[in-house]
């Protein structure tokens, strides 16, 4: 069954609690979890979750919150399959019995595209469940810019996703003083099985490494929503096993800076090399995990 079928009347209830803003601008890319729909969204989690569905390197998440909370600027690099991605995550930090990967749970702020928010009211509902820092994203902006009508049209698209960026740039430096973390999919898309290049990372990301002390890097095994189409409340429900694994904590300077001497000098691109070596990352260890996961 799709998600709109399955969960026809937890919709509507969604869409009841629903106070997020339908268009981003930059004057609210800031947006808190609303936890009148978060308990709507635990239940579709709980629904769909099999048995042993858990969380693995509980160790290095819980030496990531230790250093978030000794003064360290924290980064969650994750992959991403599926809409429901990040509220398994947290749901399964907050009932996993460790104190500190409940409060993990809470403090995790995820970087959104503004699809979320603008395309459909239920989506919209389903995203508001946690709190987020809303971007324009690139690949939508080259998008925009090539369906542009005009050459005006096209240079007023680029400005709205300059004022949303940097105000998102702005958001963010306030969460890291709050001590929040900032999670992000470095592929900036849900992986698309029929089209590789989504599973492939941002050049982006590179910036964010080096705005941040410590990073771990989060595998996705399992999925409990499959891509039907790109309308995502068509998406096909699939209760499954999830593990959601932690790298060891990563630091973010002498990781980028190892990493890149170890490039010839005339590499073209070495943002997207790095990245690339990140993606790598991820794949291996989810490999590793997939196995674990289909050997129980």
């Amino acid at each position: 069954m799709t998600l709109r079928e399955r969960y026809a009347g937890l919709a509507k209830e969604l869409v009841k609690y629903s106070h997020a803003s339908g268009k981003i601008d930059a004057s609210n890319v800031y947006q808190e979890a609303n936890p009148d729909t978060r308990k709507f969204m635990d239940m579709l989690v709980q629904d769909n979750l099999l048995p042993n569905s858990r969380i693995e390197g509980r160790e290095h998440f819980e030496s990531f919150f230790d250093q978030v909370c000794a003064g360290k600027r924290g980064l969650i690099l994750m992959e991403h399959y599926a809409n429901t991605d990040l509220p398994a995550l947290c749901y399964l930090l907050e009932h996993d019995g460790s104190p500190k990967l409940a409060e993990l749970s809470k403090r995790i702020v995820a970087i959104a595209g503004m699809k979320l928010n603008e395309d459909n009211p239920v989506v919209r509902a389903f995203a508001e469940s946690f709190s987020r820092v809303v971007i324009y994203p690139t690949r939508s902006l080259d998008k925009n810019e090539k369906n542009a009508q005009s050459e005006e049209e096209a240079k007023a698209e680029e400005q709205k996703a300059r004022k949303i960026n940097l105000a998102a740039m702005r958001a963010m430096a306030e969460c890291k003083k709050r001590g929040q973390v900032i999670l992000v999919f470095p592929s900036g898309t849900r992986y698309r099985p029929d089209n590789p290049e989504t599973k492939r990372g941002l050049r982006e990301i590179d910036s964010y490494l080096r705005m941040f002390d410590i990073v771990i890097l989060v595998s996705v095994n399992g999925n409990i929503l499959l891509i039907h189409n790109e309308n995502m409340i068509e998406d096909w429900v699939n209760p499954d096993v999830q593990i959601f694994a932690s790298s060891p904590v990563i630091e973010c300077e002498s990781f980028r800076a190892e990493y890149l001497a170890s490039l010839p000098q005339d590499e073209a691109d070495p943002k997207q090399k790095m990245i690339d070596h990140i993606m790598e990352l991820l794949e291996a260890q989810h490999d590793t995990y997939e196995k674990l996961r289909q050997s129980n």
